[in-house]
């Protein structure tokens, strides 16, 4: 009969010196502990320490108004402006707890929200593609630049007749205002954009075979992107002011109505309430704008 077979490790063919020197086995490396809450913390500020910066210096200031406002209205202070029947921050905060139970208050916020979204809306849906066209045919230009030149110095109070006219609604008449106050600083900025496209990269896309279409998509809008984004931005603040005009004027519901109706009722704390409000909703639309254009334009940083 044959021998078995030996089974050879590999540790058979080394010499007991060589084993002996390798010692045993390094053991596995553990895994990194976590990083400590602090440490997390202290990454979030570095990173984070200029927009914090900028917030702190923006409440520091707002603080410093409303000092300024409490002190001028306290003592009623007179010194070319009058401050004698101007309200304190405490009673445009007593007022503004009022109408917060108040839901014909928070009715009038909401009508001018929609007038706005309605009215913005549709020219930026009008202003955009129109401003591209202008830009792009120089027959379109001429057509409709010289209409458009002799409308826009007209401001939003004096369509207010011609609108009752033309609609007919009240609630109509103070959308198309609303329109054409956000309308005109919407054309111009994507004309500017238009205008200020790089022509060499127009030609490198005919060179490389695209067409009129492909050409609008992939060079004229993305380069006009940053003017367009900036007439939304100024369109927005043009239509609140048209709006509350139309709204004082022609309405019977909205913010600008509940700040003229204060007016005549000698409700001064409404008065100052309304003007705020009308501040902060004009705020926080172009805040959404801005937020927006981040969203779709990544590769700008500022």
């Amino acid at each position: 009969m044959s021998s078995p077979a030996l089974v050879r490790h590999p540790e058979d063919s080394m010499p007991a010196t060589a084993i002996a020197e390798a010692g045993p086995a390094p053991a596995a490396t553990p895994p990194a502990a976590p990083p400590s809450f602090g440490t997390l913390a202290l990454r979030w500020y570095r990173l984070n320490r200029a927009g914090l910066r900028a917030i702190a210096i923006g409440v520091t200031s707002l603080i410093a108004f409303l000092l300024v406002w409490h002190l001028l209205t306290t003592y009623r202070v007179v010194f070319f402006v009058r401050f004698t029947n101007v309200p304190s921050p405490l009673a445009v905060y007593a007022s503004f707890s009022k109408a917060m139970h108040d839901p014909k208050f928070l009715m009038h916020i909401l009508l001018s929200c929609r007038r706005i979204f309605i009215g913005f809306s549709l020219a930026a849906i009008v202003g955009v593609p129109l401003g591209l066209i202008m830009g792009r045919f120089k027959l379109v230009h001429e057509i409709i630049f010289p209409v458009a030149e002799v409308l826009r110095p007209i401001p939003a109070i004096a369509w207010v007749p011609m609108a009752i006219m033309l609609w007919p609604t009240n609630e109509q008449s103070i959308v198309f205002i609303t329109f054409l106050g956000s309308f005109f600083p919407i054309l111009v900025n994507t004309l500017h954009g238009m205008s200020l496209v790089d022509p060499v990269l127009v030609r490198a896309a005919q060179c490389l075979g695209a067409r009129e279409r492909s050409i609008f998509r992939e060079v004229y809008f993305p380069a006009s992107l940053p003017h367009i984004f900036t007439g939304l931005t100024v369109g927005m603040g043009v239509a609140w002011v048209s709006l509350i005009a139309a709204e004082m004027i022609s309405g019977q519901y909205g913010i600008g109505y509940f700040t003229w109706e204060a007016y005549s009722l000698v409700q001064y704390a409404d008065i100052a309430l309304g003007m705020i409000a009308i501040g902060v909703l004009g705020l926080g639309s172009s805040l959404f704008i801005r937020g927006a254009g981040r969203l779709v334009m990544p590769w700008r940083t500022t």
